[in-house]
């Protein structure tokens, strides 16, 4: 009976433990607090409850996608019907061209929206529990493969925004005004219905469809502008038929007609303010006349800024608001954890009292953080977009380079600059590149600023705000004869090495005093290890800190010249530099138009080579009198040669495109009575 008794005392002990654990739990709760500084509506986003707007998205697209598909079925026959195989139906239908990429004339603003808002929508379906809006209440197990085909529909749902203005009709324009429209009406009238959603943060939906918003407002201006200006008919037909031809002609203007900088002789010396100008302006990118950077480039740069915007915004909603609801919720029961941790300061840790102060403390460690994180974000986006800029400036010069023939000047070894299949595929992907590069960099850059901001904040800035003594302080107070003793020994090894050890004179330096050199050496062995330990970790921080700055950066390798192919970013690059330069070189092309030209003089007056003929006229004011025709169809004939041998590609079309005799240099003879 006596251990009956006790086993029902023990009972009785258990089951009061479990009825003070009850309580013990539900005054530790976090979000139990007595004081609650917001309403709790306001802390959490999971209280907003779905919206569900006027148009949905499934509804917009179901209604969208088949007018998208007649809108590229009605273009194709409008324009193949005209171009190709006129014996069968006087032409056939094809898939329209969204853009000419190799071009550097046309409406590039129009084709860098349309990328902006294909990216855009990227950026919202792999964080939608719907990716492909067609498609309601998707599984889990399901997501990731309507995720797959999401990646192919939106290119396709986009792409009549971007062949009407490649089709050059007013029909085409006419029916880009009403897609815009359309499109952007319905994204405008979607988010004012709906501006808040559970998604993250509660904003976060209608701030990630900011810049689709945009682009689709650039387009609802820019296809009216193009019908107004087809009805003004300020639209040359030579502009129509032959795309970039005004460009060609104003970098040939701007090649021949430079005059040698005058007192270029003499070097004037720079102070420190212009060459701390000179360098700001390597990071700004100023239009220069006659030289306009591709339209690959453009998109590129587009599509970088964007993921900029939107990354920074993901970091932004998902951290800043989580470290809002902590520091609102934080009472005093965590606060007396956290000091008994030793992770707060306190007057008394080991007898909790009213720990008034040691909340206001968390709360401001917790604001501190906030502060760190926010300003880490800026100064990472405001990097990462000074160093697109500066991607820029250095495109320009390397293509002006390689324009030139200076290989060397470029790559680190001779390239033969013609297509391959390396190169196209390259080519292809380089603009998708330049924007996973700039969203990694954004994300390694957040990282190790926030890392550096924080441990900067709490412990420098913090303790000498507070007056209070961290451990990194002691560390440095009890350490100062060892760091004394290093900063002394590579002083000592300075002052020697220039006044003992080296032997000046007017034309040339020689060693000296070789036997205290190589004591020194010995003696000074121990320490200068110590002090290698420093040089690699700073060595290790600093290759750290350049790498993430100029990550997003593809006109340089983070690796050494001798394996920087093995640098993915790089090695894209320079084999688009080699398609670009290939296809789209400006001398090339003005020197191109000039033959056809040659080859049809019984065009309209606008293509005579007499009115036409820029290069030449500047390069030859005078006109070459008839009996040196012999001379002038020698000379046409070579510049065939040369063209011909440094473009192989043009081999195959020469006798299509060149067809007339004329435009080798021959002349043609008079008719026979």
């Amino acid at each position: 009976m006596a251990a009956n008794g006790s086993g029902g005392m023990h009972d009785a002990l258990l089951d009061n433990s479990f009825a003070g654990t009850d309580e013990l739990v539900s005054d530790w709760y976090i979000y139990e607090t007595m004081e609650p500084a917001v309403p709790q509506d306001d802390m959490f986003s999971s209280r907003i409850p779905d919206c569900n707007p006027t148009v949905s998205p499934r509804l917009y697209h179901i209604c969208m996608a088949p007018v998208s598909l007649a809108v590229l079925v009605g273009l194709s026959l409008l324009v193949k019907r005209r171009r190709l195989h006129w014996n069968c139906w006087n032409g056939v239908p094809g898939l329209l061209s969204p853009a000419n990429f190799l071009e550097e004339e046309g409406n590039r603003g129009l084709v860098a929206a349309v990328f902006g808002i294909l990216f855009s929508s990227l950026c919202v379906l792999v964080l939608d529990r719907d990716p492909l809006p067609l498609i309601a209440h998707s599984s889990q197990s399901t997501r990731e493969y309507w995720k797959i085909l999401a990646l192919l529909y939106y290119p396709a749902f986009y792409y009549p925004l971007i062949a009407c203005a490649t089709v050059r009709h007013r029909v085409s324009y006419l029916v880009g005004c009403l897609l815009s429209w359309c499109h952007c009406v319905v994204h405008i009238w979607q988010k004012v219905d709906c501006p808040q959603s559970p998604k993250i943060y509660r904003y976060y939906s209608t701030l990630s469809y900011i810049p689709i918003i945009l682009c689709l407002v650039l387009l609802s201006l820019w296809y009216p502008a193009l019908l107004i200006r087809s009805f003004t008919g300020q639209e040359e037909t030579l502009d129509k038929e032959v795309t970039g031809r005004g460009y060609y002609k104003k970098y040939l203007k701007a090649v021949l007609s430079k005059h040698p900088r005058k007192g270029s002789s003499a070097k004037i010396e720079e102070n420190l303010l212009s060459r701390v100008q000179t360098y700001l302006r390597s990071y700004i990118y100023v239009p220069e006349e006659g030289f306009q950077i591709p339209l690959k480039l453009v998109l590129s740069i587009t599509t970088a800024v964007l993921a900029v915007y939107q990354v920074a915004l993901l970091l932004l909603v998902a951290v800043v608001p989580t470290i809002q609801i902590v520091r609102a919720g934080m009472t005093k029961d965590i606060v007396i954890l956290l000091v008994q941790f030793g992770l707060v300061p306190s007057e008394s840790p080991a007898v909790p009292g009213d720990m008034e102060k040691e909340l206001n403390t968390v709360k401001y460690y917790l604001w501190s953080l906030e502060v760190c994180y926010i300003c880490s974000l800026v100064l990472c986006c405001l990097l990462t977009c000074a160093m697109l800029l500066r991607t820029l400036v250095m495109h320009r010069n390397n293509l002006k380079a390689l324009y030139q023939g200076a290989v060397l000047d470029v790559f680190y070894k001779a390239h033969i600059l013609r297509p391959s299949r390396q190169a196209i595929v390259c080519w292809m992907s380089f603009a998708a590149f330049q924007t996973a590069f700039a969203c990694l960099g954004l994300l390694i850059q957040q990282v190790i600023f926030f890392i550096c901001t924080v441990g900067f904040t709490f412990l420098f800035i913090i303790p000498l705000q507070s007056g209070t003594n961290t451990h990194l302080f002691k560390i440095i107070q009890n350490m100062w004869p060892f760091w004394l003793t290093l900063v002394v020994a590579v002083i000592v090894q300075n002052l020697a090495a220039h006044y003992q050890f080296l032997e000046q004179h007017p034309l040339r330096k020689e060693l000296t005093n070789r036997r205290a050199l190589y004591i020194v050496t010995y003696l000074l062995f121990p320490i200068n290890v110590l002090v290698g330990v420093l040089a690699g970790v700073w060595r290790m921080v600093i290759s750290g800190l350049y790498n993430a700055v100029h990550f997003s950066q593809l006109d340089i390798s983070l690796l050494n010249r001798s394996v920087e192919t093995f640098d993915p970013g790089y090695h894209t690059y320079c084999h688009y530099l080699k398609i670009e330069v290939s296809q789209s070189h400006p001398v090339m092309k003005a020197f191109c138009l000039l033959l056809l030209q040659l080859a049809r003089p019984e065009g309209p007056p606008g293509l005579r080579a007499s009115n036409v003929e820029e290069g030449i006229q500047l390069m030859q004011p005078k006109k070459a009198p008839p009996s040196r025709a012999r001379f002038k169809q020698s000379r046409a004939r070579w510049w065939l040669a040369y063209t011909l041998l440094n473009n192989p590609s043009l081999t195959a079309c020469r006798k299509t495109a060149l067809s007339d005799p004329t435009a080798n240099g021959a002349q043609l003879s008079p008719p026979k009575p």
